[in-house]
């Protein structure tokens, strides 16, 4: 029977938590906005992990464009953040850091919109063929 909370959980947890402070107290980048970290996956042998954030728009710029330059920047420290975990860290070995935008809250939001749409259709169609009942009697 497999473990429930692997070693693998514990790191990704202590990475997240880190790199969250590490991020928002350290980096002075101007251009970076609000970031939050959401989840990070460690691969067994601990070579890659792969981080996952949302971030705070900006005024006057897209999300895609937003999404694209903290990822550009945040892969552009990777090596800085990596050493700083380094120095932290009680492993061996330190994973190399990899930046992903994660796009699950903006699928989200679309599906309830368009969940909304479909419900709002279904009743304007549903009030008009009650129309329709009540003019037939």
């Amino acid at each position: 029977m497999p473990k429930d909370y692997s070693r693998t959980s514990r790191i990704a947890e202590h990475i997240q938590r880190e790199l969250a402070q590490m991020i928002q107290f350290e980096m002075k980048d101007p251009r970076l906005g609000m970031v939050t970290i959401n989840h990070v996956k460690v691969a067994k042998d601990l070579g890659y992990a792969d981080i996952y954030f949302t971030v705070m728009g900006a005024r006057g710029e897209t999300d895609a464009e937003i999404s694209q330059q903290t990822t550009s920047i945040l892969n552009d420290a990777a090596g800085y953040l990596r050493s700083e975990l380094a120095k932290i860290m009680r492993t061996r070995i330190t994973p190399m850091l990899r930046f992903h935008y994660d796009e699950t809250m903006d699928r989200g939001i679309h599906l309830t919109n368009l969940i909304k749409q479909a419900r709002q259709s279904d009743d304007v169609r549903h009030q008009q063929d009650r129309g329709n009942e009540e003019e037939q009697n």
